[in-house]
């Protein structure tokens, strides 16, 4: 009976097994050992050149471009997303229209990324845009801008966009973790005389710290992303004068364009270890801050 059981067991994880192994394990390989090549993606001629990709990266200006700009989202994406998620989480704690709220915030989410990246192209467009109207309206004309045009801007409209996109399922992840804290914890510091900040501060932020670990590490690697935002808001993509470039888009354009898909394999090869370390390094972060609370 117990091995027939085991039997049985293998027999049902052996095809999804094969299938993750097929579909995703096996060209996470071919992309590590693509990185070494420099394999155009047409010729069955294949030649290993060792290191050169990866020592061309850290003299490829717009790589390093891209990296920057990576970086600048990586502190701006997390912290805004989530300063923002835990104050409407909290501020529309124990209202009667809960719900709602949850259902107006969450709403983003059913929206595909082309969507909510047409949707903001819509709003930064410089003549007849959401945004711009808005400030004609309300007498600020002189704030108008070619939003997606300008270099120093760009960039943090793409970001705007990112933030607005991701800030609704956190906000309902953290208003449940907020409803789960027991509510005699709450009164007695109530009763204590905690006033609102210093009740989120010693209460509701440690006690749902887990949740916001698990939404530094998304957000982070989020942020580590990009492509899809910036490839269809953006001029050139990537533009202008390359300030919203970033590591996915990179790669795209050198193998999908230059058919450079040695280097670009060693771009995913490079940002595979970025996020990975990102990952570790989010998650002992988080976790020696959130000893130093308890």
């Amino acid at each position: 009976m117990r091995h027939g059981r085991y039997r049985f067991l293998a027999g049902a994880m052996l095809p999804p097994l094969l299938l993750y192994a097929v579909f995703v394990v096996s060209p996470y390989a071919q992309a590590f050992y693509l990185a070494f090549t420099d394999f155009n993606g047409v010729s069955s001629e294949v030649n290993i050149v060792g290191l050169d990709n990866f020592a061309r990266l850290w003299s490829d200006p717009l790589f390093l471009s891209a990296l920057r700009h990576n970086g600048l989202m990586l502190v701006v994406v997390p912290l805004v997303t989530i300063a923002l998620a835990l104050f409407f989480a909290a501020s529309t704690r124990g209202s009667r229209l809960l719900r709602a709220y949850r259902v107006v915030y969450f709403f983003p989410q059913l929206l595909s990324v082309a969507i909510i990246a047409v949707l903001w192209q819509f709003v930064y467009t410089p003549n007849s845009g959401l945004l711009n109207g808005f400030l004609d309206r309300v007498g600020l004309s002189t704030l108008e801008r070619s939003w997606l045009a300008e270099p120093r801007l760009a960039l943090w409209c793409v970001m705007a966009a990112v933030i607005w996109s991701a800030v609704g399922f956190y906000v309902v992840l953290f208003a449940a973790a907020i409803e789960s804290i027991p509510a005699d914890i709450t009164e007695a510091a109530l009763i204590d005389g905690a006033g609102p900040l210093t009740l989120f501060r010693r209460i509701t932020l440690p006690l749902v710290w887990d949740s916001v670990q698990v939404a530094f590490v998304y957000l982070g690697i989020i942020a580590l992303d990009g492509f899809a935002l910036v490839q269809i808001m953006t001029v050139g993509p990537g533009g202008p004068d390359n300030s919203t470039e970033v590591m996915g888009l990179s790669l795209y354009r050198n193998a999908f364009t230059y058919g450079k898909y040695g280097y670009a394999s060693a771009m995913g090869v490079a940002l595979f270890f970025l996020t990975l370390t990102l990952v570790l390094l989010m998650l002992r972060v988080t976790r020696r801050e959130r000893v130093e609370m308890a």
